[in-house]
């Protein structure tokens, strides 16, 4: 199959201004394609927590100068340069987040080959990238939902099944937080092995929608402060096993009352802040659990989550909220996304 490749791309760079107003949308060269680069016809991307921060200025971690944002993206391989073996023109990939991460234990240097930040990323409509950071996609997604792997996909299944010793198996117990992209994948993977699920949320509309999924228990944290206590007790005074912590200071309290002595708590993000009263020494000595800090995950892992989509796609289909939207309202995504109103991830549709 022949691909008509265009001179030009559109895209959205970060560049400097108040709040979302720092992106910028613009048609530009295409990219060189170097000798172990793919050219991927970006079909649709994702929105995270990370992206948003990015475009604001308020991220704490290393972004180039007038970055291409966007940390998730799917497409159509349309070209590939002379080296490249993995792929070839017609393939659908997926990217990997970290590009030169192929697997093993994370490395700091791994942090220059993030997509949206160190590197160009995915709100664009053609991306050079290479052939080590793609993964194909399983033939039963479509493009926007393969786009939601990438990190909120990969950032679960890595919490949930990373640590070899505290893999999440039937009767296991799981906490998970909210209704964004990492919770809801959480949420699923649970599920999907026989595990129990607590979930939280601030709304009570979204407790049905969190009910649908399969939680077993839901609570709104608005509604009972003491949210942690709550969820122990749901457990029979044990704990809970995993906590999927994605709101950071504001919450951490609470998921140490919940975790049972010898669990772990898998610190996926601050979606409530990065200040405030934090736990310290003294509660991780008290409550004696694993505390782990999540970095995405590797391409490998992104493989292993692909095999699994793709064995059982109906009980791990990606959660799209109702609203998608275009790369031209690449900015009213972020606005939606950061209001807190979406349920399951927030994506563009490029194509």
């Amino acid at each position: 199959m022949s691909h008509v490749i265009p001179k030009f791309v559109k895209q959205w760079n970060v560049i400097k201004g108040e709040g979302f107003d720092s992106l910028q949308y613009s048609e530009q060269p295409l990219p060189e394609i170097g000798d172990s680069h793919v050219l991927v016809r970006l079909e649709a991307a994702s929105l995270n927590y990370r992206d948003l921060v990015i475009a604001q200025g308020k991220t704490a971690h290393a972004v180039a100068p007038n970055v291409i944002p966007g940390s998730d993206g799917a497409g159509t391989v349309v070209a590939v340069g002379k080296h490249v073996r993995r792929f070839a023109p017609g393939d659908r990939v997926v990217t990997a987040f970290f590009q030169d991460f192929i697997g093993g234990r994370y490395q700091p240097s791994t942090s220059l080959s993030t997509l949206g930040g160190a590197l160009d990323g995915t709100f664009r409509t053609y991306g050079a990238f290479n052939e080590q950071g793609l993964v194909r996609i399983p033939p039963s997604l479509s493009f926007l939902e393969a786009s939601t792997l990438t990190c909120a996909g990969v950032t679960a299944w890595s919490a949930l099944f990373g640590l070899s010793d505290y893999r999440v198996t039937a009767g296991k117990w799981v906490l998970t937080q909210g209704t964004g992209g990492v919770s809801v994948f959480a949420l699923q993977f649970a599920k999907a092995v026989g595990a129990r699920v607590i979930a939280t949320t601030g709304s009570n509309e979204k407790v049905e929608f969190l009910k649908s999924l399969g939680a077993d228990y839901v609570m709104n944290y608005k509604e009972d402060a003491q949210w942690g206590t709550t969820a122990r007790a749901v457990t029979g005074g044990e704990g809970v096993d995993h906590v999927v912590e994605v709101s950071g200071p504001a919450s951490m309290a609470q998921s140490l009352k919940a975790v049972k002595v010898d669990g772990v708590i898998d610190i996926v993000g601050y979606l409530g802040g990065s200040t405030g009263d934090q736990p310290g020494f003294s509660d991780a000595f008290t409550n004696r659990c694993i505390v782990r800090p999540i970095a995405v995950g590797s391409r490998t892992l992104l493989e292993d989550l692909c095999r699994a989509v793709e064995a059982n796609p109906e009980k791990l289909r990606p959660v799209i909220d109702s609203r998608v939207f275009r790369l031209d309202q690449l900015k009213e995504a972020c606005e939606y996304q950061w209001s807190g109103q979406h349920k399951g991830k927030v994506c563009i549709e490029i194509s």
